[in-house]
């Protein structure tokens, strides 16, 4: 009989989380039958229904998980949605992914006694996010959540410090350590074919330096200082230089308003005028062709669990300077595959921004560097079958007959 996994993730965009429950639904072994269960995109997120075809997957959607934390009666059904699909399917594993699915999904689990249940912090809101009193608020309810909750899992060895010790989310012993994987080879095939494909279609000589940030346009993301970072560049270096920010959200427009009042062009693919010095190209879908044409992969933002952004970056053995935050400090080695500067220091970010622009050869060494890094941490095989044991090691310690 099939060990059954009911998996909850918030929703189904392009995302890290999404990648990693795409994953562990697609390549857990044939002994775990998993049911996966998303939330309702917001507006301004690329929907990645492609990419759950991509996977053979068919996510059951519950319209009524919503991001929002203002909208309790969506909360409501979304709870009593996710109740019946427990009652139907009766897993032997709930696991959750991600803060509203955390809520909701455990909420229902633990109403339905379903024998293990899982959460997956997939990031924290408990710095940058929100206004003291509210993160106050959801912190009591995460440590209430924890305390009915059977493993909490931390995708880092910074996070596992912020639920164990420093929020005391979960007791230590409760908090699992455990790294999300990459499909690494991914970013390794055509790299030159992709480069040039991406070069051509931008209009951007081979001795253009191209520096891209990836991911949701989200105030936490601190596209601000991004903004700031490119002036500054731009004032101090006589190289050619091109800046991306790939991805579309609620920042965007606050991000070329102030593009506008520091005097910096932009454009976006859909005006075509590669000229200026930064472009948004909106949501993408060949990541892969992004890492093969940019030089640098930027990110600056106040808060991070384990970017895959960064973790794609090194798989395309590109350098990195990102801010020092969350788990980043473990994603890369710094100074060795990528130099990490002060949280918000816009002169400290943009120095090592411009050491890495004047020297190719740094970059070489440190993209080199940052390949070995992921293969030595974030391999997809290691990744399925840490899971697959933390799995085993639960069930087992309840006694749960499959």
């Amino acid at each position: 009989m099939a060990i059954r996994v009911l998996r909850i993730i918030n929703r189904f965009v392009i995302s890290g989380s999404t990648f990693n429950v795409s994953y562990l639904t697609k390549y857990l072994p044939s002994e775990f039958e998993t049911v996966l269960i998303s939330g309702h995109k917001d507006d301004g997120e690329e929907n990645s229904d492609y990419l759950a075809a991509s996977f053979g997957l068919n996510p059951v959607y519950v319209n009524s998980m919503r991001k929002s934390l203002t909208q309790p009666w969506n909360d409501r059904n979304a709870f009593k949605e996710i109740k019946k699909i427990i009652e139907t399917f009766k897993p032997h594993i709930v696991h959750t992914h991600a803060a509203k699915a955390g809520f909701v999904g455990r909420l229902a689990a633990i109403s339905c006694n379903v024998p293990i249940v899982l959460h997956t912090f997939e990031g924290h809101y408990f710095h940058s996010y929100f206004h003291p009193i509210k993160t106050n608020v959801l912190l009591r309810i995460e440590r209430y959540l924890a305390a009915k909750t059977d493993g909490i899992i931390a995708i880092s060895p910074e996070q596992y410090d912020d639920l164990a010790n420093i929020y005391k989310v979960a007791s230590p012993e409760k908090v699992f350590t455990l790294p999300i994987g990459l499909d690494i080879d991914k970013f390794t095939l055509n790299t030159d074919r992709l480069r040039a494909d991406f070069r051509n279609e931008f209009k951007i000589s081979d001795d253009t330096i191209c520096i891209g940030i990836i991911g949701r346009l989200v105030p936490i993301k601190n596209l601000n200082m991004f903004v700031r970072v490119v002036k500054e560049v731009l004032q101090r270096t006589n190289k050619k230089v091109k800046f991306f920010i790939v991805g579309d959200g609620e920042s965007r427009e606050d991000t070329e308003r102030q593009l506008e009042q520091l005097n910096l062009a932009y454009t976006s693919v859909h005006e075509k005028d590669y000229s200026k010095p930064v472009i948004f190209t909106s949501w993408r879908k060949d990541i892969d062709c992004i890492m093969a044409g940019i030089d640098i992969v930027a990110l600056t933002s106040l808060n991070e669990g384990t970017p895959v952004a960064l973790m794609e970056a090194q798989a395309a053995k590109k350098a990195i300077v990102s801010t020092n935050v969350g788990g980043i400090g473990y994603v890369v080695e710094d100074g060795k595959s990528a130099l990490l500067a002060e949280s918000n220091n816009v002169k400290d970010f943009s120095d090592k921004l411009l050491t890495l622009i004047e020297n190719e050869s740094l970059r070489n060494e440190m993209g080199q560097f940052g390949y070995e890094n992921a293969q030595a941490k974030f391999s997809l095989n290691r990744f399925i079958n840490d899971t697959k044991n933390l799995y085993h090691k639960l069930l087992q310690e309840k006694g749960v007959k499959i």
